[in-house]
């Protein structure tokens, strides 16, 4: 599918002369054919201000959950008598971090659950184990956050310190190591006479290491000063393994297992879909951490070019630049400098880059509505379109 969408939108980009105000009246106008399309193929009887409640309504519920993770993981028992001054400090980590965001991938597998299961089977018992297992994900999801945090020395999260910048006398990981170890916890106590418990083990083990590798791969790729690793296959890599299994694939995965779902060949359909949707996704938080924006993303342009990043941008700018823009792209990328900041978005307008993604973005979309429409009847192609439409804010 992404070598189809790569070929769509070059050869969009090749023959894309006409001027800015064309092509923006063009967009609108897709724009909103697209539109009207996914609502047909949607065939959501649910208006929008009824499903922005729903969703809402999910999210009170679930963090109504939270006293109860916080106290499983925090109450100080007989095993660990001897070390309440540590669980007492584990209970301000949970508290500082674990409270506030969007909760959207937890409640993925709260709202897969409810589409995937059997009628019959969701009942509020269920749903909370889901909500509970969805508690699981955010865990393991703020543990990568924290170890990333304290890799780029971040600053700010979610509107307060970084938690390593209020515990300068703490080892500096040991935060991220006790909240991905509450996982397995959690997952003891609530889903260890369940028959997917196994399963549900082995994908956060698998998944959490894929993240961190992936973590790796961006770092390892960051200050490059030839820009020489930046290619679309590294960059679709660092993409699917940073963000698109914990992000994308983990939650209908877990989800299907808890809705009795184990055929190997509905996994894999599931997880192909959900990875072009990571994919799609993170090529919409680059370019808004560029620019600003976006629903789910940056509201305010972030720090990708000072970085070093290798990112959609610079990949396709690379791909597409005259050699004395290559040169100036390589000589001014990832330098904490605003001037040399300033130039490479200059870089970007003149190589047509906001364009391109339009192009992309748009193409994107429509494959991946058309993906979802030719996956088994077995798999409910309204489970996919409500994450797309949850997850990119369309």
């Amino acid at each position: 599918m992404r070598h189809t969408m790569w070929r769509l939108v070059h050869s969009v980009v090749k023959s894309h002369q006409h001027s800015q105000l064309r092509f923006a009246s063009t967009y609108l106008q897709k724009q909103r054919l697209r539109d009207a399309a996914a609502s047909i193929i949607l065939n959501d009887p649910v208006p929008s201000t009824e499903y922005s409640q729903d969703l809402q309504q999910d999210l009170e519920e679930f963090n109504s959950l939270f006293p109860e993770i916080e106290r499983d993981l925090s109450e100080t028992t007989s095993r660990y008598a001897d070390a309440e001054m540590a669980n007492k400090w584990f209970q301000k980590v949970l508290q500082y971090n674990m409270t506030g965001g969007s909760k959207s991938r937890g409640l993925a597998v709260v709202q897969s659950y409810r589409i995937l299961a059997a009628p019959e089977d969701v009942i509020p018992e269920n749903v909370r184990l889901a909500q509970i297992m969805g508690w699981c994900l955010e865990l393991l999801h703020t543990s990568l956050v924290l170890t990333q945090d304290l890799i780029d020395q971040a600053r700010e999260r979610r509107g307060k310190p970084c938690w390593y910048l209020q515990n300068p006398r703490q080892a500096p990981d040991g935060a991220a190591r006790l909240i991905e170890s509450a996982v397995y916890k959690l997952l003891k106590k609530y889903f260890r006479k369940k028959e997917y418990y196994v399963d549900a083990l082995e994908l956060f083990h698998t998944v959490g290491e894929k993240a961190m590798l992936g973590k790796v791969l961006d770092m390892e790729t960051r200050g490059d000063p030839t820009l020489s690793q930046f290619d679309m296959t590294t960059y679709n890599t660092i993409s699917k393994y940073r963000n698109a299994y914990h992000s994308f694939k983990l939650p209908v995965s877990l989800a299907l297992y808890m809705a009795g779902i184990r055929i190997s060949e509905l996994h894999r359909q599931a997880r192909t879909i959900q990875l072009e949707m990571g994919n799609f996704y993170q090529a919409q938080c680059d370019f808004f951490n560029c620019y600003g924006g976006g629903r789910w993303h940056h509201k305010r342009p972030g720090h990708d070019i000072e970085d070093g990043r290798c990112t959609w941008l610079i990949v396709v700018a690379l791909q597409r630049a005259t050699p004395t823009q290559k040169k100036a792209l390589i000589e001014n990328y990832g330098k904490r400098d605003e001037e040399k900041v300033n130039r490479v978005k200059e870089l970007y307008g003149e190589i047509g880059i906001p364009q391109t993604y339009k192009l992309y973005e748009e193409h994107s979309y429509e494959l991946l509505c058309n993906q979802i429409q030719q996956t088994s009847s077995k798999l409910p192609h309204h489970l996919f379109f409500r994450y797309l439409k949850t997850m990119t804010g369309r």
